[in-house]
C-alpha cells in the first residue's frame, strides 16, 4: 500500500469512475485499474463492484470512511521524515542575550557540532528587547533570553535563572564590605546596562522605594561594564553569569529580587520545535549551572 494507491482509491469516489477519476490524475485508465487491484489484494478485500461505474462494496464503504484519515497521516509521516532529512544541514538563527555568549556558548556550540556537524548557526547578540523584535520580524528562529513584557504574543519558557550581581573594584571601599542595601550604592555612580535591559528595569523597580536615585551610566554592551568599573570609582551592575576579570570583585547587596528568568523565547507556543532545535537546547540546559542545593529549577 502506498499513497498514491490511497490518492486513486478517494479520486474514483469522488468522480464516479474509473475513467473519470484516470482523467483527473492523468493516468491510463490501466494504471488506474492495476493501483486498486494492488490494494484490494494488500487489504485482502474487494473495494469496488464489477461495471461501468465505481460503487463500493460493503466493505469498500467502511475503508472509504477511514481514507482521508489515512491520506492524512501518510502525508504527516512523509513530511516528518523530509524535516528530520533537512535537520541534518541548514542553517539556525538563534539570538542569545551577551552574557551568555561570554560564559558558556562556546562549550554549547562546541558539543552541538558533534551531533550537527552540517548544521551552520548564526549567533545573534542582544538584549531581550532587540532579541525579541528581531524574533518578531522572523529574523530568527528563536532566542535564548529573558521574558520580554511589551510583546505578549511572544512564548517564553523559562530554563534557567540569572542573578543581579554588584561589582566594584579590588581597591573600591565596598570590596571588603560584608552586608550592604540599595541604598549604601547612591555614594557612587552606578554603572549598568542600557535603559530596555530587563535586569535595568529590575533595579529600577527595586530603587523606586526609595526617595531620591543614584547616578546612572549606562553601557548597552554588558561586558564593557567591567573595565568602565575597573578606571572609574562606581559600582557596576550586571548579571551573575558574566565573566569578571581579577581586578574587580563581586559585592553583597541585598534586593527583594535580583533573579531574571532566562529561557526559550518562541512566536508561539504551538510553533514547530525541529529536533536540531531540541538538540541545542538541551546541551544549553546541561551547560547551565546547577545551584548545589536547588538544582536547575527549570530542567527541560
Amino acid at each position: 500500500m502506498d499513497l498514491k494507491e490511497l490518492t486513486t482509491f478517494r479520486t474514483i469516489i469522488e468522480e464516479g469512475s474509473f475513467s473519470k477519476a484516470a482523467t483527473k490524475l492523468n493516468y491510463a485508465q490501466s494504471t488506474v485499474t492495476n493501483q486498486v487491484q494492488r490494494l484490494e489484494k494488500e487489504l485482502g478485500i474487494k473495494l469496488f463492484k464489477r461495471g461501468w461505474d465505481a460503487v463500493l462494496t460493503a466493505s469498500g464503504k467502511i475503508y472509504a470512511e477511514e481514507v482521508d484519515a489515512l491520506i492524512q497521516h501518510w502525508n504527516y509521516v512523509l513530511e516528518q521524515a523530509k524535516s528530520l532529512e533537512k535537520e541534518e544541514i541548514g542553517t539556525l538563527n538563534i539570538g542569545v542575550i551577551e552574557t551568555l555568549t561570554a560564559s558558556i556558548l562556546p562549550a554549547v556550540l562546541q558539543k552541538f557540532r558533534e551531533h550537527k556537524p552540517n548544521i551552520t548557526c548564526n549567533f545573534i547578540i542582544g538584549n531581550t528587547d532587540s532579541l525579541s523584535k528581531a524574533l518578531m520580524n522572523n529574523s530568527l528562529d528563536f532566542a535564548i533570553c529573558g521574558e520580554p513584557h511589551s510583546i505578549s504574543t511572544l512564548h517564553f519558557e523559562p530554563i534557567n535563572i540569572e542573578q543581579i550581581t554588584f561589582i566594584v573594584s579590588k581597591n573600591h571601599p565596598f570590596a571588603e564590605k560584608s552586608d550592604l542595601s540599595l541604598e549604601d550604592l547612591f555614594e557612587y555612580p552606578l554603572i549598568v546596562g542600557g535603559a530596555n535591559c530587563l535586569y535595568h528595569i529590575r533595579l529600577d523597580k527595586e530603587l523606586s522605594r526609595f526617595s531620591s536615585k543614584p547616578f546612572f551610566y549606562t553601557v548597552s554592551q554588558i561586558s564593557s561594564i567591567v573595565p568602565f568599573v575597573q578606571k572609574i570609582p562606581s559600582v557596576g551592575v550586571v548579571l551573575s553569569s558574566l565573566p569578571l576579570s581579577a581586578d574587580v570583585v563581586t559585592i553583597p547587596v541585598h534586593m527583594m529580587n535580583p533573579y531574571i528568568p532566562i529561557g526559550l523565547l518562541q512566536r508561539s507556543k504551538k510553533e514547530y520545535v525541529s529536533s536540531t532545535q531540541k538538540v541545542f537546547l538541551q546541551l544549553l540546559n546541561e551547560e547551565f549551572p546547577k545551584d548545589i542545593d536547588k538544582g536547575n529549577p527549570y530542567d527541560l
